[in-house]
């Protein structure tokens, strides 16, 4: 039961990391290449502020690591498969909304998918 408990933790944090556009941007923008904060500012048009925060729980939740790097950090996803996860994930959610069959009908009225 520990097993299954601690892989639905795994993909709730997951899942909480990607419910906001702009970690969704952060995390494609490192599945292309690793990235310095205020590089990673200006690519999103963002404050650096703001960027912090949404690093700071991207680490929080284990998908992102500060490399230290001289006296500058760089992000970078912590694991290589996470690139290929947001593809993988990407590409089904694209299939599934492309069956207008298997779609939520009711989308809209119901704040779903």
């Amino acid at each position: 039961m520990l097993t299954i408990l601690s892989e639905v933790e795994v993909l709730a944090r997951f899942g909480r990391a990607l419910a906001d556009p702009i970690r969704c941007r952060i995390l494609i923008a490192l599945r292309e290449a690793p990235s310095h904060p205020a590089d990673l500012a200006d690519l999103l048009g963002i404050s650096r502020t703001r960027l912090s925060n949404h690093l700071a729980c991207l680490r929080d939740c284990g998908l992102v690591v500060a490399v230290p790097v001289g006296r500058r950090v760089r992000y970078e996803l912590a694991d290589p498969r996470l690139g290929h996860a947001l593809d993988d994930l990407r590409a089904a959610v694209v299939a599934v909304a492309a069956d207008a069959g298997r779609t939520c009908a009711e989308a809209a009225d119901k704040d779903c998918c």
